[in-house]
């Protein structure tokens, strides 16, 4: 017979909750858009052709969607009809808000009330402080997004009526998708060249270039930017290493892409010179996690590809729509390096000194991001017969969530195409994130080992 004891076991059992960590109900979250994006993309009514998209073909693209990577197997504009255009455009801007975002969201306006456990969850999702402040910030998240692809979509809407003579209901339609797109760091675009037609065109490139780089700053930075603009001593130490780093990187990336390709008659050569410093500008900003081209990579020499893998593996800021392993953890290793250099045993950085957690935290996001992308290169190098340049560009695309091809995504096998969906989404949640989604409890240990000192180098 059960014993009281016993009963009591089973009834706290019961009570536990199915997830134990904010990180895992992201994961279950995206997962779960993921799954819905891919039946309905199934569906023959999202195919311009007779019957349904295959399940690789639906899952690879829901994937790329709800992760905002852009990466794509089959021409977007060709291959889905309006509806599968329609879902593909929601499931990026979900992914864009993040799947907990929107969810908590949802929940403020019909209750009005937001419990413990969805705040934390929000927390986790906008890496805010304080619990306090979740509502605020996650109804101010979607103000942002919405004002930034609305003034976006005008733009555009208005260059494509203007410029291109687009009917009224195409300008304003493909004017919504790109600035969706744009400032979700999405990278799918309604043209097969992406905007390879547009290289040269300021009033096209610009706007999904500024989309980009406010939507890659990350929602933390805009709303500090938004109340301290005019007072760059009083930011905090994250929006000070997320503006400089990202200016800097937009600086010299520019300068390198330009360089670099200024005498390719296939790439920038055959453009007139503010042409050719605008498609470098453009090139700059997309490895940032944007995903849109106006130059074709595949034409483009080695050494700016490669130049191109380390923007796209840097990535934008932190709690935004960019991926990688974002600018602050670059520049806070930057400043473990320089303090190691001078012998300092504190790291300090903008006037601050940084905490040792934030350290341990932007090692083992940089150290879990090589293993991944290195992982990743040689899955994909057996499985394919491209060069190595290649495949590693394409899994660091995927894995940064940026989507920028050097071609070779529709030619991958069933495999190597599973191998890139699983960077997709690894690098969406990060690698931080899943691994502690996969943690059932923490634990603080009550005692410390004897100190030990081994022998580095």
């Amino acid at each position: 017979m059960f014993k009281m004891a016993d009963l009591t076991r089973v009834s706290k059992s019961r009570q536990q909750p199915l997830f134990r960590h904010p990180a895992q109900v992201l994961a279950f979250g995206f997962a779960c858009a993921v799954l819905l994006g891919t039946g309905l993309l199934m569906l023959p009514v999202s195919h311009t052709g007779p019957g349904g998209a295959p399940f690789v073909t639906a899952l690879f693209t829901a994937t790329a969607a709800v992760c905002v990577t852009g990466l794509v197997v089959v021409d977007t504009p060709t291959y889905w009809s309006g509806f599968g255009e329609a879902v593909i455009l929601g499931l990026f801007q979900l992914g864009g808000f993040g799947i907990m975002t929107f969810a908590s969201l949802l929940g403020l306006l019909v209750s009005r009330r937001m419990g413990l456990r969805t705040r934390l969850t929000a927390a986790a999702e906008t890496k805010s402080l304080g619990l306090g402040d979740i509502r605020r910030v996650v109804v101010g998240v979607v103000k942002v997004s919405l004002l930034f692809e609305v003034v976006t979509a005008v733009c555009l809407a208005a260059r494509f009526f203007f410029g291109y003579d687009e009917p009224l209901g195409r300008a304003i339609y493909h004017g919504v998708f790109h600035a969706v797109s744009a400032f979700n760091n999405a990278g799918f675009v309604l043209y097969s060249d992406s905007l390879i037609g547009f290289v040269d065109d300021p009033w096209i490139c610009l706007p999904i270039s500024l989309a980009v780089i406010a939507g890659g700053l990350g929602f933390p930075v805009l709303f500090e930017l938004r109340r301290e603009f005019r007072r760059p001593r009083s930011w905090s130490l994250h929006t000070k290493m997320t503006v400089t780093v990202t200016g800097s990187l937009f600086a010299l990336g520019t300068v390198f892409v330009t360089a670099n390709e200024w005498n390719n008659d296939d790439t920038l050569g055959a453009l007139d010179r503010p042409g050719r410093v605008l498609a470098g500008f453009v090139q700059a900003v997309m490895p940032r996690s944007g995903g849109f081209n106006s130059v074709d990579y595949s034409q483009m020499n080695e050494s700016t590809l490669l130049g191109t893998i380390v923007l796209m593996f840097i990535g934008g800021g932190s709690a935004g729509t960019a991926g990688g392993i974002k600018v602050t953890t670059f520049i806070l290793l930057f400043f473990v390096i320089y303090a190691e250099v001078r012998g300092d045993r504190n790291i300090h950085a903008f006037d601050r000194r940084v905490d040792d957690r934030a350290i341990r935290q932007a090692l083992t996001i940089a150290l879990l991001s090589v293993a991944a992308v290195v992982g990743g290169t040689l899955l994909l190098l057996h499985f394919t017969d491209f060069p190595t340049h290649r495949v590693l560009f394409e899994v660091t695309s995927a894995f940064a969530t940026v989507g920028l091809s050097t071609g070779i995504t529709a030619d991958l096998t069933t495999s190597g195409k599973l191998v890139l969906i699983a960077l997709m989404f690894v690098g969406r949640l990060g690698p931080t994130t899943l691994v502690s989604a996969l943690v059932l409890r923490e634990r603080q240990r009550l005692y410390e080992l004897p100190e030990g000192r081994p022998i580095i180098g």
